[in-house]
């Protein structure tokens, strides 16, 4: 008979649980930051196809052909389409545990500063794609 209490197995429960909610890895945010910074990249290239490449299965359904999609990042987001300076930030899971999210300071073309926040999804071959990206304005500077 097994004891389930005994110290040992206690000790490996405690491990198994600690794994499955264990944060991010340090490897995944190296990932997410190279897919990230390879979409921006193709940005300023204006290589539509890099850039399409870059987005979760989820957003080429909204978008279904390249050139929609660069319209929209275009439009709506012109600090990722044509950044100034940009830096990562912090990151931490995605609630649900399957992708992250990956903070980026980043600087519009007009010199304003914001925080962008990208989602990425893990995809089943283990790569992640952007799922989204939500545009926070940084507060002016008190003077």
């Amino acid at each position: 008979m097994t004891n389930l209490f005994h110290p040992a197995s206690t000790v490996a429960a405690a491990m198994a649980l600690m794994l499955t909610l264990a944060p991010a890895r340090a490897d995944d945010a190296t990932d997410a930051r190279g897919v990230i910074e390879s979409q921006i990249e193709a940005f300023l290239a204006d290589d539509m196809a890099a850039a399409y490449s870059f987005a979760a299965p989820s957003i080429q359904q909204l978008y279904p052909d390249q050139t929609r999609f660069f319209d929209m990042v275009k439009r709506s987001y012109q600090p990722v389409y044509r950044p100034g300076n940009y830096a990562f930030g912090r990151f931490k899971p995605a609630a649900g545990g399957t992708g992250l999210v990956q903070e980026v300071l980043i600087q519009g073309p007009d010199g304003e500063d914001w925080t962008a926040l990208y989602s990425l999804e893990r995809q089943p071959d283990g790569s992640f794609k952007i799922n989204g990206v939500q545009m926070i304005k940084a507060a002016a500077p008190q003077t």
